[in-house]
């Protein structure tokens, strides 16, 4: 089984909790991060005004916030099918 690369680019706020995540490859994923947001690393995120918090690191090129948190971008890219595994 291969792990597939991807590189988180850009992103926009589509709500409270929900980003739209571009991709190197030009792709898209809307992903409303509130089903996940809780426990010791994600719950802080479940705060408004720390989820707005959300950056791109520029090495591991995927979101992070600043307790720590952060999604592999290969999670991110295929969260329709890995995100619900997370909630």
């Amino acid at each position: 089984m291969s792990h597939e690369i991807h590189r988180v680019t850009a992103f926009e706020h589509t709500g409270r909790f929900a980003l739209e995540v571009r991709f190197e490859d030009g792709s898209r994923q809307a992903i409303d991060f509130e089903p996940v947001l809780a426990g010791e690393l994600f719950g802080p995120l479940s705060s408004p005004g720390f989820f707005a918090r959300v950056a791109i690191d520029p090495e591991a090129a995927t979101l992070v916030w600043p307790n720590g948190a952060d999604f592999d971008p290969d999670t991110l890219y295929h969260w329709p099918e890995k995100g619900p595994a997370l909630a």
